[in-house]
């Protein structure tokens, strides 16, 4: 009898594991693209993962549902171990009526929502469907509102990626919008939430899939992807990546990395000479001499910052988000003596790292999430000013300026900030300032801290004084030169308690290794009132 039970046992698994048949999962593999399980295989520890709710299927008949009905229902859910943490899981196939989205579809990726959240654990999100399943009705697009529910009520409080490798369209958009991170492949994630014939047929404008929402789109124009990659692999990879910096919920603190030894021949002679010359110790992993010839000492000329996080942070540990996006300031997770840290720099290789209104939402939501989960916050300003021109001001530069500094203000996180040079106005202020709630404010000797450039001052200052002048430009050269030696040093800030201490480059990663850990128990007790987790 027991024999007989396991056999039908075993022939419903087996039914279960051949998803949509072989047909169409060879089809799924000729597309370029994995099915469901070979995602989840890729993700987890090998022998780790757990499925819930398998033998779940559709009980919907109309329209030949019945002849489609497969156990599963076209999403696999579980959990199982990412380098040994608990990780959930739902990942949507492809091969079984298109990974559409149906009453018991939706209902068992928001049990495995409501698990993570129970367990405090990061959720993965695989989306690859071809969206409501339209046969199913209403019921279809109340599944997409109890998913978005649970987005919205885990949002901040546990990790939530989700991973498009397929189709994602109409509203099946905006769990992946209310997620954390978005993970995106080069040629076969697509995102938008009317097609190509719907947009054709109420605007009149002609466009192909990709150009509508592809992964190069989303990761260049709308911002709407955080990482993209050439292959579901790479993706993969990434995802686990990124979760190796997060913890599994706000309880907790991010994981710590044991520091390999990364001392090099010219680090350790670097630090010989600069030992002999200023008599005092400093690792020889902390030492950040290569800075002076990476940051130029004349202000109008450029440098790419990542150089500069690629000194400071533990080697190749800097993970970026958003790369593509808004490249005049960068922002991503890194690590300082094997501590997680979410850095926010200015780039003066774009815009020369002035802020516009998308530069202020992409900095503005990373710092809410590195906020959420506990991850220090370490600031590189190198800023002239918010981006001038009519395009900006249309644009929302005031309304998207202010969620930088609202999050800035808002986060109870260690915050570190390091003037390299330009910290110029209200793009100063909003960099982390020392009265925007900054912990610690260091300069390095050439910082420029002021309203505004020499030239821009002396200009509007001394306009009269400059045309009375018999010597219009040797007067001009004169002032701006008065001026900057009188205010545009980091010495006067720090007189006022602007900056807390003016630093050599060099000393930078020791600095900072000393703050976060000083820091490491910090403790603000928020305001009490209602209000979510959402990052802007």
């Amino acid at each position: 009898m027991w024999r007989d039970r396991i056999n039908v046992l075993d022939k419903k698994r087996n039914r279960i594991l051949q998803a949509g048949g072989a047909d169409r999962i060879e089809k799924q593999h000729k597309s370029g693209k994995l099915t469901a399980r070979e995602r989840i295989d890729m993700l987890f520890d090998p022998g780790t993962f757990v499925e819930v709710d398998s033998f779940i299927e559709s009980r919907i008949d109309d329209f030949g549902l019945d002849k489609k009905r497969v156990p599963g229902d076209g999403v696999v859910t579980g959990y199982g171990e990412i380098n040994g943490r608990t990780v959930f899981v739902s990942s949507e196939d492809f091969t079984v009526i298109g990974g559409s989205l149906g009453e018991y579809h939706s209902m068992k990726i928001a049990r495995i929502q409501d698990m993570a959240y129970d367990m405090k654990a990061p959720i993965i999100m695989i989306n690859d469907s071809g969206g409501a399943r339209i046969e199913e009705g209403i019921d279809s697009l109340s599944g997409y509102a109890n998913i978005f529910l649970r987005n919205t009520k885990a949002s901040g409080v546990i990790p939530q990626i989700a991973v498009i490798v397929g189709p994602c369209s109409g509203g099946a958009c905006y769990s992946p919008a209310i997620c954390d991170y978005i993970f995106m492949v080069d040629d076969i994630s697509k995102m938008f939430i009317t097609g190509p014939q719907v947009v054709k047929t109420v605007v009149n404008e002609e466009c192909t899939v990709e150009e509508l929402g592809g992964a190069k789109v989303h990761a260049t124009k709308s911002g709407v992807t955080h990482f993209t990659y050439q292959d579901e692999t790479s993706c993969f990879e990434g995802v686990k990546q990124l979760l190796s910096y997060l913890p599994g919920s706000y309880l907790e603190k991010p994981p710590v990395k044991e520091l390999a030894d990364e001392t090099n021949g010219k680090k350790s002679l670097l630090y010989a000479l600069n030992t002999l010359v200023r008599g005092k110790k400093m690792d020889t992993q902390d030492y950040c001499g290569e800075l002076v010839d990476i940051v130029p000492d004349n202000s109008r000329k450029a440098y790419d910052v990542l150089e500069v996080i690629e000194c400071i942070c533990d080697k190749d540990s800097f993970l970026e988000v958003q790369k593509d996006f808004a490249k005049n300031i960068v922002v991503g997770y890194a690590r300082i003596n094997g501590e997680s840290v979410g850095i926010v720099a200015n780039q003066p290789m774009v815009l020369a790292g002035s802020l516009d209104y998308d530069a202020s939402d992409k900095a503005a939501r990373f710092i809410r999430t590195c906020d959420c989960y506990n991850v220090p916050l370490v600031v590189l300003v190198d800023v002239p000013a918010f981006m001038p021109g009519t395009a900006q001001e249309h644009k929302g530069i005031i309304r998207h300026g202010a969620k930088m500094l609202y999050a800035f203000s808002e986060a109870t996180v260690p915050k570190i900030s390091v003037i390299m040079r330009k910290a110029y106005g209200g793009a100063y202020i909003a960099m982390n300032s020392k009265n925007m709630g900054a912990d610690l404010v260091y300069a390095w000797p050439g910082a420029e801290i002021a309203v505004m450039g020499a030239e821009g001052a002396v200009n509007i200052a001394f306009r009269r004084a400059i045309n009375e002048s018999e010597d219009k430009e040797a007067t001009r050269a004169q002032l701006v030169q008065e001026y900057k030696d009188k205010f545009m040093n980091p010495y006067v800030a720090a007189s006022r308690g602007f900056v807390t201490e003016v630093i050599r480059p060099d000393e930078t990663r020791s600095r900072l290794k000393a703050a976060l850990k000083m820091l490491k128990n910090k403790q603000v007790a928020p305001v009490p009132k209602k209000h979510g987790n959402i990052p802007l």
